[in-house]
């Protein structure tokens, strides 16, 4: 009677979704330790990070905080110590190297921050984009006609036959954007893309890899250590000694069109249950070692050890 019990409810319990099975990016209990003869530095401690087909996406920190190394494992530069990476059908823990450089030239982009990094100097803008889709086997009309609509979208058709150091600081990047989309990734990664550049040339770059997102489809994910660029962006994911600690989501306050967009911040709780309380929260109410948490009717709440909470005093006579 119990067996059959149990498996009439077995029955009716619908099966658990694997964590992210509808991402295009998942990062579940993600680990990168550095070796260097007896010194090991753990850059990622576990992180979880889920970004969907479309998304627009910026990853905040401050320096040594994981962010760059996250970018590194998730264009295959890094390879992931422990836990779970995937990039659409790409699993980043099992690619030989014969696959790392198939994923780097079929389903990611990559925009540095330095354009030396991204362009070569001696060749043109349109050059530069023919040169990926080279290394991939496009056929030769295919990638002129690739590298004229790629220069046409980031608004750097004009550069097409400058090289690099005739053009300004904010073309150079949007070449570069063009070069990371040559190849049609499905991703793409920006590290610091505005860095060394001014706020009016940094809202050009940023609204380039927007059209990218909104009219190729392609999804981005910039890392940067300016927490500003949330404004760019609809969602910030905030990393700190290498977990995920906070998100800032973008949302229009109201159903009507032209409504203004709020931003929601949010703590981000792991698959273990664990949440990184902001430095600030911790500070103003000395929030150090142990914490009281108490089960409200539609909340959780959480007390300095040493303070009396009001679930305290409801239970006493």
């Amino acid at each position: 009677m119990i067996q059959s019990t149990l498996e009439d409810l077995g029955a009716r319990t619908p099966p658990a979704h694997p964590f992210g099975r509808d991402a295009l990016v998942v990062c579940d209990n993600l680990v990168r330790i550095y070796r260097s003869d007896a010194v090991e530095v753990q850059a990622l401690q576990g992180l979880d990070l889920l970004v969907d087909d479309g998304e627009m996406v910026a990853v905040v920190g401050a320096s040594g905080s994981g962010k760059s190394t996250l970018l590194h494992v998730l264009s295959g530069i890094d390879q992931p110590t422990a836990g779970r990476v995937r990039v659409g059908p790409w699993d980043l823990m099992k690619m030989s190297r014969a696959d790392r450089v198939a994923y780097r030239r079929t389903m990611v982009g990559f925009v540095w921050q330095q354009a030396a990094q991204n362009l070569v100097p001696y060749l043109t803008g349109v050059q530069n984009v023919l040169l990926p889709q080279a290394f991939a086997g496009a056929g030769r009309r295919q990638r002129h006609e690739r590298a004229e609509e790629v220069l046409r979208l980031v608004g750097v058709r004009h550069c097409a036959d400058r090289l690099p150091r005739q053009m300004s600081g904010g073309e150079q990047q949007r070449v570069a954007i063009a070069v990371a989309l040559a190849n049609s990734p499905r991703l793409l990664l920006a590290d610091e893309p505005t860095g060394e550049l001014d706020t009016a040339t940094s809202q050009e770059v940023f609204e380039a890899l927007r059209t990218a997102n909104r009219d190729a489809g392609v999804t981005i994910v910039v890392v940067t250590h300016d927490a500003a660029v949330s404004e760019q962006v609809t969602r910030t994911v905030a990393i700190r000694d290498g977990r995920t600690s906070t998100e800032v989501v973008r949302v229009a306050a109201g159903p009507e069109d032209g409504a203004p967009v709020v931003a929601q911040e949010y703590a981000v709780m792991d698959r273990a249950g664990r949440v990184q309380v902001p430095r600030e929260y911790r500070e103003a109410l000395a929030l150090t070692q142990r914490v009281r948490l108490a089960l409200e009717a539609d909340h959780v709440s959480l007390w300095p050890s040493a303070q009396r909470g009001r679930h305290d005093d409801r239970s006493e006579p």
